[in-house]
């Protein structure tokens, strides 16, 4: 394959990319068990909302033009401006809210989700789904100040241990001359072996917890075929789904279904930074023969046999007739990509070193000892539960034990113990709570969701009237809204409209501003 680039990125392997995840919240109301879940996520919307309000911003709404989820090839991007008739204005208004970070906050399938904003780097993208917990907190203490209310209970997992799954979905920008066979060849074993580095542990095995004991990755069981389409039941490792909101010509979008919510910080910046560079190494050097021998005999049944797995010992059969265990893979992919990379790591870009030390010490951990393994999260959780059990003599199947995996993904900072104990558990943070606090309300600075982010805070309310990942709707003032197409993800940064949306102009003109300044680059 030859070696394309893209823009703001270097030609070498490396792990910057446009990238992002979203994640459905668990949601309940401990007072009110058979409170319908759809209204509770919509009541924590208008919590945030009021929130957002107290702090000076207006309510921007989705605009649902031109998306096409259930698609497996994207509709072509908007590329001019377009005016919307009365009908249109009140369609797109939705139910789903555009926040001054530039990300989306929804309710989606009974759950309130937060769709991170686009990001180009592994620690932008970890940091803004690290915000979501507390864009959630936010609303959730805010909901506390009304007793007389239902109160919410809201956490950062995946399985509700009765049968429920829910979603937390990884996004990456490829290249579309990247066959989707060769997508397909390397990452079915990489996904399928990665819980061991980024799992987030669970209590019970089963959809329904039909036996006791302790898995590595909550999704491994609601994993039911190698490809496909859906999300919400027959789940695949690959998902199809293709709606770059990008040039589809170029680009399309790998929607990674198979992930974890993680309330640490390690794993969400090791997931999104490896597999980051397992599609850097595809684009830049096409599959590697080592690679491509790694096909499982069967995916599917290697799921949940990793996920099993907690001495990481078990062997899964290959095509080829040979056995790998789950480190012995993750291994082959590092050497590949820190052969291409160059002898001296240290020499690449600072994030991509990051994630290689990263990589390379989460394996040589868990290859030393399991139990003892720093900066994994199923470990962490893991040790605290086996404490309780052997110091209260409790077997896997105690409500006591399912109650603290629950806990462990509070959203609230002093009762989730992810957040309380887990530099005490060997999970260090990467990110400081400013950081993350200002993740919260700021946007990324070096993609478009600089200026949807931003659009939100200074026009939100005003003279913006919704907004999406490649558009913003404008109130001119004239009586007619119009749509700016933001189809380039690295158009819009902070650098590009520096100013712009402070003009002391009146708004009329705005959208042709913005279409001047979000124009090709020159050289």
């Amino acid at each position: 394959m030859t070696d394309r680039g893209m823009p703001g990125r270097p030609a070498s392997v490396g792990v910057r990319r446009i990238m992002g995840i979203e994640t459905e919240y668990g949601i309940f109301a401990p007072d009110c068990p058979d409170a319908d879940l759809n209204d509770l996520s919509a009541q924590l919307l208008g919590e945030y909302a009021a929130v957002c309000r107290e702090r000076g911003v207006g309510d921007v709404r989705w605009d649902y033009s031109g998306e096409a989820p259930t698609d497996h090839v994207a509709s072509s991007a908007v590329t001019a401006i377009a005016r919307l008739s009365a009908q249109e204005q009140e369609w797109y208004r939705g139910t789903s809210t555009v926040l001054t970070n530039g990300a989306r906050l929804y309710v989606d399938h009974s759950h309130p989700e937060y769709a991170a904003p686009e990001a180009d780097t592994p620690r932008l993208a970890a940091v803004h789904d690290l915000a979501g917990r507390r864009v959630m907190a936010a609303a959730v203490a805010r909901r506390a100040r009304r007793p007389d209310l239902v109160q919410f209970a809201v956490f950062k997992n995946n399985v509700d241990g009765r049968g429920a799954a829910y979603g937390t979905h990884e996004n990456y920008l490829v290249e579309r001359a990247v066959p989707f066979s060769d997508l397909t060849a390397a990452l079915v074993p990489f996904l399928v072996t990665r819980p061991v580095l980024c799992g987030s542990g669970r209590v019970g095995l089963g959809p329904c917890s039909e036996q006791p004991g302790f898995q590595i990755s909550p999704r491994a069981d609601y994993i039911e075929q190698i490809l496909g389409l859906q999300t919400t039941h027959r789940r695949p490792i690959m998902n199809t789904r293709d709606e770059p909101h990008a040039d589809s010509q170029r680009w399309r979008r790998l929607h990674v279904i198979t992930s974890d919510a993680n309330s640490a910080d390690t794993p969400v910046l090791l997931k999104l930074g490896a597999l980051s560079l397992v599609l850097s190494v595809l684009e830049r050097h096409g599959l590697p023969q080592q690679w491509a021998a790694l096909r499982l005999a069967d995916p599917v049944t290697a799921c949940q046999d990793v996920s099993r797995d907690l001495t990481l010992t078990r062997r899964l059969p290959l095509a080829d007739g040979r056995e790998l265990t789950a480190l012995e893979i993750q291994r082959a992919y590092l050497g590949v990509v820190a052969e291409l990379i160059g002898q001296d790591v240290a020499t690449a870009d600072p994030e991509t070193a990051e994630i290689v030390d990263l990589w390379r010490s989460g394996i040589e951990a868990l290859s030393r000892d399991v139990q003892s393994a720093e900066g994994v999260e199923w470990v962490a959780k893991y040790a605290i539960l086996r404490s309780l059990a052997a110091r209260e003599g409790l077997d896997w199947d105690a409500p006591k034990l399912a109650a603290l995996d629950l806990q462990w993904s509070d959203v609230r900072p002093d009762r989730g113990l992810a957040q309380r104990l887990g530099p005490d558990l060997g999970l260090p943070r990467l990110f400081t709570d400013a950081e993350i606090a200002r993740a919260e309300t700021t946007p990324p600075p070096t993609t478009r969701a600089w200026l949807r982010g931003e659009a939100v805070r200074l026009l939100g309310g005003d003279a913006l009237y919704a907004a999406s990942w490649h558009s913003l709707v404008l109130d001119t003032g004239q009586g007619w809204l119009e749509r700016v197409a933001t189809p380039d993800p690295w158009r819009g940064t902070r650098d590009d409209i520096d100013g712009l949306l402070q003009s002391p102009d009146g708004q009329v003109d705005l959208p042709e501003r913005l279409l001047t300044a979000l124009g090709p680059r020159t050289a």
